[in-house]
């Protein structure tokens, strides 16, 4: 049976992807992550897997070489990715931040987990509305 569900994971972070990727396990084992470092190591694997269908994009807010907000730029600019719901994570709750992330187009703008908990309940919260 081919996995339907996929989550594209893009943070510069090692151990928040750990923890994302861990949390997803926990939810549902059956969806597919694709994890980048950066934006745009993301968009290339988005462009190469053929997996936008049944798929969101969780992005970290703040980047090198490509940032999120960059990032949601360049997929809301490519047309068989443009509707893919993308999360925004960010370790800032600064609104500025959010307002900038909903004006380029982000389906949710979340302030990062502190507990592995948390996590958990972040990515239920997700599945259950994209997926």
């Amino acid at each position: 049976m081919q996995n339907l569900k996929t989550i594209f994971l893009a943070d510069d972070d090692a151990d928040d992807r750990f923890l994302i990727k861990e949390a997803i396990r926990e939810v549902d084992s059956e969806i597919k992550v694709i994890e980048a470092e950066n934006g745009f190591e993301l968009l290339t694997l988005m462009e190469e897997s053929g997996e936008a269908d049944s798929a969101i994009v969780v992005l970290d807010m703040n980047m090198p070489k490509m940032n999120g907000l960059e990032t949601l730029d360049a997929i809301r600019s490519i047309p068989h990715l443009s509707m893919i719901p993308a999360v925004m994570l960010s370790t800032s709750s600064d609104s500025s931040f959010a307002q900038l992330a909903y004006k380029a187009g982000i389906s949710i703008y979340l302030t990062k987990p502190d507990s592995f908990e948390a996590f958990i309940d972040l990515i239920q919260q997700l599945t259950n509305q994209f997926l």
